[in-house]
């Protein structure tokens, strides 16, 4: 099983929208998934309120109880797992990041939210810095800010995922009813992006654990 923790120092990252968009993408390409909620405010958990299809599984859980959730989970077959966590809380998203195969940080291209990964940083170092992966999220479509946000995060430091998620009205429309913008708007760019992500995510992955398994890992941060 795939284990990937969702963290944002900062709300309105779209740090659930992410979460749940891959777990689409994975039941999509025939795989079991599923999402760990931690967060109170509960919002992937009203997703599926919203939500005709019976999968990917969401599952309320506190942190405290995140490594029985895990272990339920590999018992029901599920073969990628996110983690969506709560923002501001560094306890809890370090529990999960300590947990997890590889970290994604969704970032806007926004000083504010660039700022957030000092923060990070040390949320990581206190996980025992797992791999990580800074997502450019809500980028806007057209200039270059995404490159720029890009550089800026490197220079700190950070490994920046080579896809980048625009600003997209399917995301929106996509969670408003339930879905993930693979199934909201198939041929879209969201689902394109999304998809590519995914893909990406995946091989990651793959890769770090056969490093892992060779003793080879680089635990401080996930490589491209």
């Amino acid at each position: 099983m795939q284990t990937i923790a969702v963290i944002a120092q900062k709300g309105g990252a779209g740090k659930t929208t992410l979460a749940l968009g891959l777990a689409v993408a994975a039941m999509q390409d025939k795989k079991t998934a599923a999402v760990i909620d931690t967060d109170p405010q509960a919002t992937a958990t009203n997703w599926t309120d919203r939500r005709d299809a019976e999968t990917p599984w969401v599952v309320a859980s506190p942190v405290a109880r995140i490594k029985q959730a895990i272990a339920a989970a590999l018992s029901q077959g599920v073969e990628l797992l996110l983690i969506d966590t709560p923002p501001h809380a560094s306890q809890e998203a370090a529990e999960a990041a300590r947990v997890a195969d590889l970290v994604l940080i969704p970032v806007r291209p926004h000083l504010f939210d660039i700022e957030t990964l000092k923060t990070v940083r040390d949320l990581l170092k206190l996980a025992g810095e797992p791999p990580s992966l800074v997502v450019i999220n809500q980028a806007p479509v057209q200039g270059s800010a995404a490159q720029q946000t890009a550089a800026a995060i490197r220079d700190m430091g950070f490994t920046v995922a080579p896809t980048v998620l625009h600003q997209r009205a399917a995301h929106m429309h996509a969670t408003n009813v339930g879905q993930g913008p693979t199934e909201f708007d198939p041929s879209g760019k969201a689902a394109a992006e999304v998809i590519q992500l995914y893909k990406f995510t995946r091989k990651l992955i793959d890769k770090l654990k056969k490093e892992a398994n060779h003793g080879q890992t680089e635990p401080t941060r996930a490589r491209a």
